[in-house]
Formats: C-alpha cells, structure tokens, sequence
C-alpha cells in the first residue's frame, strides 16, 4: 500500500541534552489508522509536532505525500490536520467562526458547505452559532477536530484525543473517527488508553525513550506476543507452591485459592497437559480451568521492559 507519511532517521536533541527522538523511521501507509503507544515523555508529542512543523528535527528528513516537510513546510502542513492535547481555541469566537478562520489560515476558499457538513458529522450543528467559551469539555474536544478538519487535511493527527473524556463520549468519538476513515483521511492517534488502540487501529507502534521499538500490524503483534494465561482453581488453597512445579513458572492468586500459569499459544509445546499430569500425580485437586488472552497492554509492558533490559545488559 502506498505510503502518505515516511520519517527517516529523525531524531531530536533539546539544548539541555535531552535527547526526545533518536533515528525514528516510520512509513504511514495512505487511509491506514496508525496507533502510537507510549507512556509520558516517550516521543510521541515531539515527533507529531516534528512532522506538523512546529518543532525543528536535529536530523533526518520526512515527506508528507511527497512533500518535503523541512524544504518546503507550507505544502506539507497544508496536507495536515493536527488535534493537541490542549484545548487552544478563542473562546470568545463561536463554532463557525472559529472553522472559517482555521479554513483561511492554510489560503483556501471559503467553502460553507464543507464546514456544515463537518459540524454535522460532528455532532456540532446546533452549536454553530454558540460561543466555544459556552461548551462542555467534550464539545470543545470536537471543534478542535472540527476545527483541523476545515482545510479538508488528507492525514489527521490526534495527540490523545480522549485524554480527560467520559467512556461514553470516547467510544462516540471512536466511532466518529471511523466514519473519518471511511472517508478516505489518514488517521495518527498517540493514546494512553490502551483500549483505544486495541479498537480502531490497523497497525500499532509502540515508542519508548525516543525509541520505535516497534511497528505490527496491530492482529499479527497480538498473535505473535501475546500471551495466554490459565487461572488452575483449586479445591483446597496452597500456602506456597511446591518444588516439584517449579519448571511451569507458576503465580498463586487468590489468597492461594488459584494457581496461574503463563504460557506461548504459539509454541509447539504449551506445557499444559504436563503440568495437568503432574498436578495429578501429586494428589493437587483443582475444580474448574480458565484461559484467557493477555491484552495490548500486557504486550506494551512486555516490550518495554524487555527493551530496558536489553540496554542495561549493553551498558553491564
């Protein structure tokens, strides 16, 4: 599929020495929605503002449909949509006038019908005429993607777009950003909600302390990393769990009432029917089986610590 967004080797050093970004390569495939995973001060505010031209790379070059981002910005931004976390409208101004403003900042014609349409699709409509000020936290969150819609941008980028919203209107605005897909714009969320990666992402990468460690389609980084758990519920409770089970890793859970173990669905052996066995042979009574899928965020953590394993082992 083609690509609309390609960063290579970007990286971002402050005049502190903070290094925010380092040699990040990611390749945005057209319509696609991109999730990216981190938790505070992982990179993900710095690269969007990098790619949106509001903050200055120390190296490496990006195209935004083939635009130049860094030679030639004003093409570039103009194929750009950006929502920030923090709310920065005037709130004095209303829903309508605030679209027609944004819409001529990026030099394009006025076009009442587009933006009508975009406060309806947003559910806006019957507040065109109110001022920003007026609104609830959740309304102002949708002009803000109201307002980066106006110039008609062909890439979207939210930066936690539901940070500080109630479930209810977060899954509105999942399905809101679906319909945005279906119409053709490519959508870039950062998120904390693991959830929300987890519903509306094709692919997911996950960048930690400046670093991409990874970028999966988001089905096949579940299959191939995730885990499954099985929860052994049984009859009498252990105190500890003996020697002889050693090998199978296993947890105690509930006050000892439930041994848990965490085994590869992949692997050709996943070690359950030998630990069934020697469960058996050692007169260990159980009464019922329970096995479940380990979740995005499981598979986040895992990564994350793995990587700083990996570099304290460097640095040993």
């Amino acid at each position: 599929m083609q690509s609309i967004l390609s960063v290579s080797q970007v990286s971002k050093t402050y005049g502190s020495g903070h290094k925010a970004l380092d040699h990040v390569d990611l390749e945005i495939r057209r319509g696609e929605i991109f999730a990216l995973l981190g938790p505070n001060g992982a990179g993900k505010t710095t690269l969007i503002s990098i790619i949106c031209g509001i903050v200055t790379p120390s190296s490496g070059t990006i195209l935004v449909d083939g635009h130049d981002a860094i030679s030639h910005p004003r093409e570039a931004r103009s194929r750009i949509g950006l929502v920030p976390q923090e709310i920065a409208v005037d709130m004095f101004s209303t829903v309508g006038s605030t679209l027609r403003f944004s819409r001529g900042l990026f030099g394009k014609k006025p076009d009442q019908a587009h933006l009508d349409q975009v406060l309806k699709d947003l559910s806006l409509w019957d507040k065109r005429d109110a001022k920003i000020m007026e609104l609830s936290g959740g309304m102002k969150r949708r002009v803000m993607i109201a307002k980066a819609l106006s110039h008609q941008p062909d890439i979207l980028f939210l930066d936690e777009p539901t940070a500080g919203v109630d479930v209810s209107l977060r899954r509105d605005m999942w399905k809101m950003i679906g319909k945005l897909r279906e119409q053709g714009t490519t959508i870039i969320l950062t998120t904390h909600y693991i959830e929300e990666a987890e519903e509306m992402a094709d692919r997911v990468g996950v960048i930690n302390k400046g670093q991409l460690l990874l970028v999966e389609e988001k089905a096949a980084l579940m299959k191939k990393l995730g885990k499954r758990e099985m929860d052994i519920a049984l009859v009498e409770p252990m105190t500890a769990i003996p020697a002889e089970l050693d090998e199978w890793h296993l947890s105690l859970e509930d006050e000892g009432h439930r041994l848990r173990y965490v085994f590869d669905a992949q692997a050709e052996r996943t070690g359950i029917p030998s630990l069934l066995r020697k469960l058996s042979e050692m007169g260990v009574a159980f009464k019922d089986l329970d096995t479940s899928k380990s979740s995005l965020e499981d598979i986040f953590v895992d990564l994350v610590e793995a990587k700083q394993a990996s570099n304290e082992g460097a640095v040993a």
